[in-house]
């Protein structure tokens, strides 16, 4: 960021050297969604010998585990797959419901594997869904009540509040984390026990929710480094 400055021709900018930390954590995010998106669509070419579709998948993971009320639903779009707590739907997919590859069944399996966190009361998929509407209102909250703290002649207590209220989305994604760490653990033990996936195919699953893992982890260092950031630069009171 470079900001003007009034001490001078000598100094007409000013660049904040804590602007890196947010080119960081954007590559980071870049490189991890390319990363995703890649390895999806490299096993998302590789058929499954025994031709199983994503929905098909699903629906055997959820009866397997007693959870025949758990509806499936279609949902358009590419990887916008989920599951839903509230409503005790799964949604997949136009790219996994139908398809037979090994991408497709790794994915299916893993929001199966919600539904199932979801059934045993998963201490931290519980965590995450009752923290939403805090972190909704924080989010809403921070970058205003920040703005006003620097308005007001760079009021700490309000600079403060702000820095924690937009360290909610950080916190949120660390509780997301385990949530979508065992959700994948879970898919990967039932698709080999019940050899949906034989062979390769179970590894090149891994390799999908692996990938898929990292875009969660990159948003939790990109949050960190932005949080980071704030404190920096107004968390002991410096005034710019």
């Amino acid at each position: 960021m470079i900001i003007p400055s009034h001490k001078g021709v000598k100094n007409v900018f000013y660049f904040d050297p804590t602007f890196i930390l947010v080119l960081i954590g954007l590559v980071i995010s870049m490189f991890a969604s390319s990363y995703v998106q890649s390895t999806y669509n490299k096993y998302n070419q590789v058929e499954t010998s025994r031709q199983i579709s994503g929905r098909e998948t699903a629906r055997w993971i959820l009866d397997g585990a007693g959870l025949k009320h758990v509806s499936i639903e279609a949902i358009q779009g590419n990887l916008t797959d989920h599951y839903s707590p509230q409503e005790k739907i799964l949604r997949l997919s136009d790219a996994t419901r139908d398809s037979h590859s090994v991408a497709a069944i790794g994915v299916a399996a893993h929001e199966a594997g919600h539904a199932i966190q979801d059934a045993e009361n998963y201490v931290p998929m519980r965590l995450r869904g009752a923290i939403v509407p805090i972190v909704n209102i924080a989010q809403s909250a921070s970058v205003p009540i920040l703005l006003i703290g620097m308005l007001f002649s760079f009021n700490q207590t309000l600079i403060n509040i702000g820095i924690l209220l937009f360290a909610a989305t950080f916190i949120f994604q660390l509780i997301t984390l385990p949530v979508e760490f065992n959700a994948s653990k879970r898919a990967m033990h039932i698709i080999e026990s019940e050899q949906i996936l034989v062979g390769e195919e179970v590894d090149q699953a891994r390799k999908v929710l692996r990938a898929a893992a990292m875009t969660y982890v990159a948003g939790a260092i990109a949050s960190f480094l932005t949080v980071l950031r704030l404190v920096l630069l107004f968390g002991g009171g410096r005034r710019r």
